[in-house]
């Protein structure tokens, strides 16, 4: 199942507001950054020089071409240079993310040409639509993977972003955020939990994530209360941009509500995957409900 091809197929209209991110001098020099953060010797960066001068190379074509440098050493640099969220290979999140491990892969472009889409169309027209949920039909589709590289590319723009797992039947974003079992939205919605329950990711700056905390046997009534709405305009307040994951529509109903709570949906499908009938039924549902659709993402296209 590939996933990591998400292709941007319509945007409907639809409010606004991790490595290790350096705040540094954009105009430092890479080998200054890479000697200063142990990865490069003076002398190896002389050697790189006198190659650069002959070459007419750039500093990091020319310490790989020697050898001295991986790309990983150069990304490390650049994140350094423009503010930007860096993630060692070692790191434990997931390789879905691939808005944080493959910033310049074409899926990746294709997300940040959503979150344009999406900031114009719905986060910069009113202080009140802060939250967006990500719904499909099916099973399948690729909601969480999509709904957490969006939470990434958005907190790479400086938006204070927080990704919440409202899919308390089958999460997944503590699986991907390597966060383990801890108290998430299902614990805050019955008062066993408050702040502490949201998680800033370090190696993301910006990002945090609320995961969905312990599996409830009535997901649909907690996201039915009223107390729900009300933790969504508290955490509005601390955050520009609220990405929120979803269950299936044809599982559950807890889509539906959510997306009614946050006030504006992103429609998820799967190319030769997902029920045309039942996207239509979904689609319509929400309508009725008085969501906006803010548009459409087309997987595997």
């Amino acid at each position: 199942m590939n996933t990591n091809n998400a292709q941007i197929v319509k945007a409907v209209p639809l409010s606004r507001g991790g490595g290790t991110h350096l705040a540094t001098n954009s105009s430092r020099l890479m080998g200054t950054i890479l000697i200063d953060a142990g990865r490069l010797s003076q002398g190896s960066t002389e050697r790189i020089l006198g190659f650069q001068r002959e070459s007419g190379l750039r500093f990091g074509e020319s310490g790989r071409a020697l050898g001295l440098l991986t790309e990983d050493d150069v990304r490390f640099a650049l994140s350094v240079q423009f503010h930007y969220s860096y993630i060692t290979p070692e790191s434990n999140l997931s390789r879905e993310l691939v808005a944080a491990y493959q910033p310049s892969s074409p899926s990746v472009e294709q997300l940040r040409m959503l979150r344009s889409q999406l900031m114009l169309r719905w986060f910069d027209n009113g202080a009140e639509r802060k939250g967006l949920a990500v719904v499909s039909a099916d099973s399948g589709d690729g909601r969480s993977y999509l709904a957490a590289n969006l939470a990434i590319v958005f907190s790479q723009l400086g938006e204070r972003t927080l990704l919440i797992d409202a899919d308390m039947r089958s999460p997944r974003q503590h699986k991907l955020f390597h966060l383990g079992k801890r108290a998430g939205l299902s614990d805050m919605l019955v008062g066993r939990a408050g702040a502490e329950a949201l998680v800033g990711i370090a190696a993301l700056p910006n990002l945090s994530v609320l995961s969905a905390g312990a599996i409830p046997p009535n997901p649909q009534e907690l996201l039915g209360r009223q107390n729900f709405s009300e933790l969504l305009l508290s955490l509005g307040m601390d955050f520009d941009v609220m990405i929120i994951d979803t269950p299936p529509a044809t599982v559950c109903a807890d889509a539906h509500t959510v997306a009614v709570r946050a006030g504006a949906a992103l429609i998820v499908a799967r190319q030769g995957k997902s029920s045309m009938p039942h996207l239509a039924q979904f689609t319509h549902s929400l309508r009725e409900f008085g969501v906006t659709l803010v548009g459409s993402v087309l997987n595997d296209a």
